[in-house]
């Protein structure tokens, strides 16, 4: 189950069951099963609190996640800024909705046991995240 709640902000315009099954089959791909995925779209203020709290980190970010997983059942909770997916949208030259895409599908790779902390492991996941935004795009494109 994928859910998608906010604090403080409005719900951003997703199409929630096309994410849903977009989710599912990314983790799939990877040998994975959804549990209980959460995302909650906060404002900046709210990821600098939750930065500061749970993580130690005093400074913005797009998003924060805590990984429930167990075996190959995906489950974690995945806040994610609205905020800064606005300013990184426009930094990258991308789309709002892209951007976020591109973070929720992050924290799924994140999820499935991808990491990101060193240059190889950056470039692996910014493919895997084209990848699954090319499916994305062309399943919207069939609709």
């Amino acid at each position: 189950m994928v859910t998608y709640n906010t604090i403080d902000v409005s719900m951003p315009a997703i199409d929630r069951q096309a994410l849903t099954r977009w989710i599912g089959h990314v983790a799939s791909g990877y040998g994975k099963k959804i549990g209980t995925v959460n995302y909650v779209f906060v404002d900046d203020r709210e990821i600098l609190r939750i930065n500061r709290q749970y993580v130690r980190h005093d400074y913005y970010t797009d998003h924060i996640g805590f990984d429930y997983t167990q075996g190959n059942i995906l489950s974690g909770d995945t806040y994610i800024s609205l905020d800064t997916v606005r300013t990184n949208a426009l930094k990258f030259g991308q789309s709002y909705q892209d951007e976020l895409h591109r973070v929720m599908i992050h924290s799924i790779l994140h999820l499935c046991g991808m990491d990101d902390k060193t240059p190889a492991e950056r470039d692996a996941m910014h493919e895997a995240e084209d990848q699954a935004l090319a499916l994305l795009h062309a399943n919207q494109d069939k609709q």
